[in-house]
């Protein structure tokens, strides 16, 4: 994970729990895992078990989605865009 999307992704997990008025402790009992890796979560750590971390935000209500994206890397692999055949 990236600084910015785990920053992102803590602060999404601390505003759901808080609506849901859940403790940290609450929500590791809930998504069977440690209450440990609850604050790690929430703390922005840049390397969490990906299994456990569903199982936080299925708790939660949340869902994590994978979504292509235009980045100057992403347009490199793609190489140049195909030519529309049909203009003549």
């Amino acid at each position: 994970m990236t600084h910015s999307f785990a920053a992102m992704l803590a602060g999404e997990v601390r505003s759901r729990r808080a609506v849901l008025r859940l403790t940290q402790h609450d929500l590791a009992q809930l998504a069977g895992v440690s209450e440990r890796f609850v604050r790690f979560v929430e703390q922005g750590k840049p390397s969490v078990q990906l299994d456990s971390l569903v199982a936080v935000l299925e708790t939660l209500g949340l869902e994590l989605k994978i979504a292509a994206r235009t980045s100057p890397a992403a347009r490199a692999l793609a190489g140049p865009p195909a030519e529309n055949s049909a203009e003549q």
